[in-house]
């Protein structure tokens, strides 16, 4: 029996040694070491031999086994090695090659100007507010002065979702639940930027879906040139260090008194262009010292307290910013328009 496993030994590793194929190695293992392999069946004979031989037998049996399996092993480190290499080698990347560019975008008109108008105003001291786009009948219209049946709720023609709710046509809802908030803490010093919702047709001036952005300040003693100092800081930093403004009377149900905001045409330095109708001015923004009435439904006394509000249209900046003539071409996804803000 000694002399069989001496055999397979030599044959085994024989064998082995030549072997250049993964497949290969393996079947040669399942043939010498497999449960029914040949040195399974030379050991078998085992139980034939007596007792002082058994122990001599079994030892050679180990050596052998041990051989076979020493052998095996190399080879297969030296397949695997060989198949990382091959990987290595069909995978690999040249990088003297110069990167592939990926496209990249920009900022939208729409998002550059609400950030630039949120940098300006967060400068002088003010904090951003925000609130929700489906809004209550009261905090849209009641608490802001326009109760219900009231005409100057025509101008707002409205998207009703229950006779309650609605979307929101302005974001000043903000201001009177910032107020109440607040609890009649001061000083309020706010900006409400956001999307309002309007039953407008579409058109080269008009959206049926807008931004605003509308500021609040209350506190003792504020006062409507206040009011004209602070547009005057902003539009200054918005449009130029030239550009001026000039106050209109008009009429809001939440402020009183009121005005239209002008900003000097900062195309033609206030002579008369076409962008600004040869008037010299471009109308902005409205604004006015805050109604008695919405300061008690926020909380204040208005005896003791006053303030003033002011409100804009985010693309009406930026059609006026950016020289656009049709408010759609922010929402209609025209590439060779966004394209243009990229480097800005």
């Amino acid at each position: 029996m000694k002399e069989k496993l001496e055999a397979l030994k030599v044959e085994a590793l024989a064998k082995l040694q030549e072997v250049t194929d993964p497949q290969l190695l393996n079947d040669l293992r399942v043939k010498y070491l497999g449960k029914k392999g040949e040195l399974t069946e030379v050991l078998r004979g085992m139980g034939g031999l007596s007792a002082e031989e058994r122990p001599v037998i079994g030892q050679v049996a180990n050596l052998v086994r041990s051989a076979i399996e020493e052998i095996i092993s190399t080879k297969q480190e030296a397949f695997q090695q060989q198949e990382t290499l091959n990987r290595l080698n069909a995978e690999k990347v040249d990088v003297t090659l110069p990167g592939r560019r990926l496209p990249q975008g920009g900022i939208h008109p729409v998002s550059r100007v609400v950030r630039e108008i949120e940098d300006i105003f967060i400068g002088m001291g003010y904090r951003v507010a925000e609130g929700p786009e489906v809004e209550t009948d009261y905090y849209n219209f009641e608490a802001l002065n326009l109760p219900k049946n009231h005409p100057a709720r025509d101008m707002q023609d409205s998207f009703y979702l229950t006779e309650d709710i609605l979307m929101r046509t302005q974001t000043s809802p903000v201001q009177i639940r910032t107020m109440q908030a607040m609890k009649g803490e001061t000083p309020v010093k706010i900006i409400c930027p956001g999307k309002v919702f309007r039953r407008d047709d579409d058109d080269a001036t008009h959206s049926f879906q807008f931004h605003q952005i509308e500021g609040l300040v209350i506190g003792r003693h504020i006062r409507m040139s206040d009011l004209k100092g602070t547009l005057q800081q902003f539009v200054q930093e918005m449009f130029g260090p030239n550009t001026g403004i000039r106050l209109r009377p008009s009429f809001f149900p939440f402020t009183e008194p009121s005005v239209e905001v002008d900003v000097s045409c900062f195309k033609c330095g206030g002579h008369g262009c076409r962008l600004c109708k040869q008037s010299g001015w471009l109308e902005i923004l409205g604004a006015g010292m805050v109604h008695p009435n919405v300061l008690e439904k926020g909380g204040y006394d208005p005896a003791e307290y006053s303030g003033f509000a002011f409100g804009m249209g985010v693309e009406r900046v930026a059609m006026l910013k950016y020289g656009i003539d049709d408010i759609r071409y922010f929402y209609t996804n025209d590439m060779a328009f966004v394209k243009q803000f990229k480097g800005i």
